[in-house]
């Protein structure tokens, strides 16, 4: 699993024809892949906001009681299955328009992979800090897409012309998934906030 994280970040056209080699099937790599990788942010978030303390534009940073923080982050870790799940059922929709034949599990898998940056980019979180934050998600993004693009072609086994526009539709449904996923995570880290789940200023 490591080797296809580096790879995706270093050499990603070479990383993907090795992961369509491999022939992908049932669902593993949606247990080791997506199920490791999702809980980087939400780890990294319960750290965080724990242990260093949320630290907005100005005033003290302030931090929630282990029990809040770690409900929150549970929610937070669901939603981002939900979400690569979603993301995954949508493009075994869109492959049979293609004429590609994957796998549920397979399409699943795609895009796990192809949010390795958004997963890895959930580190920043061990720092909650607003801008650091906004910086590392355009960084992470940023990437997904490059690895969208350049991934569909490949483990689609398509032409690239149709990879082009095949990448943009499931680029429209990501960035929908993931702005939900967003509001869904401000919402629930708002209420340890807003609605008296534990926070406490950091000491």
């Amino acid at each position: 699993m490591m080797q296809h994280v580096l790879g995706l970040l270093i050499r990603p056209d070479k990383e993907w024809r090795q992961i369509r080699g491999e022939g992908l099937s049932s669902g593993h790599p949606y247990l080791t892949h997506t199920l490791l990788l999702a809980a980087i942010p939400a780890v990294s978030a319960f750290i965080g906001t724990t242990q260093v303390g949320w630290r907005p534009v100005s005033g003290a940073p302030v931090l929630l009681t282990p029990s809040s923080a770690a409900g929150l982050s549970l929610l937070s870790y669901l939603a981002l299955l939900l979400g690569v799940a979603a993301v995954g059922a949508f493009v075994h929709w869109m492959a049979r328009t293609y004429d590609a034949t994957p796998t549920l599990a397979q399409c699943i898998a795609f895009a796990t992979y192809t949010a390795t940056p958004l997963f890895i980019g959930g580190l920043a979180a061990l720092y909650p800090h607003l801008w650091l934050g906004l910086l590392t998600l355009i960084a992470a993004v940023s990437y997904t897409v490059v690895l969208l693009y350049v991934g569909s072609p490949t483990f689609m086994d398509i032409a690239p012309d149709e990879g082009f526009l095949f990448s943009s539709s499931v680029l429209a449904v990501g960035l929908v998934v993931l702005v939900a996923i967003m509001a869904v995570a401000v919402t629930l880290w708002g209420l340890g906030w807003g609605l008296g789940l534990g926070p406490m200023p950091a000491g």
